[in-house]
């Protein structure tokens, strides 16, 4: 496993306790139900499932010729985190009326949306099939 797929998957994991933890304070704490749902939802789907789904991707996936995408996991990991950190962090508080943070709400889904595109782009090129990978390395042996 390299170091972004492990990063991804502890990450994942960190989301999922966090999820857990909250979902247990709604049952101690009634009131904070309303302002963190969507957050907690969030946090679940993304977070722990969304993440986790990328990192194995990341790492399981074929990688055709020995393709290597470092900069590319890299990328949708600081995209995918900073986006869902500042949702968890500022949804809460746009709930709870601070409506001058509708703005930096969509720059996290901007964000977000922007670690989908660049882990979508990057399974393009890993996404093959057994003819497709026979055609490669006939191109390979070919070139020499």
């Amino acid at each position: 496993m390299g170091f972004w797929h492990y990063l991804f998957v502890r990450a994942a994991l960190l989301y999922l306790v966090y999820t857990a933890l909250l979902g247990t304070l709604f049952y101690l704490f009634p009131s904070l139900v309303g302002p963190f749902r969507p957050s907690h939802v969030h946090a679940g789907l993304v977070g722990f499932f969304l993440q986790m789904v990328m990192g194995v991707a990341y790492w399981m996936m074929p990688r055709p010729g020995g393709l290597r995408q470092d900069r590319l996991e890299a990328l949708t990991f600081f995209l995918l985190n900073a986006g869902l950190l500042l949702r968890l962090l500022l949804e809460p508080l746009y709930l709870m009326g601070r409506e001058g943070l509708r703005p930096w709400l969509g720059l996290s889904g901007g964000l977000q949306l922007a670690a989908a595109l660049v882990f979508a782009h990057a399974m393009t090129r890993r996404v093959v099939t057994a003819d497709m990978l026979r055609k490669m390395r006939e191109e390979r042996e070919r070139r020499g």
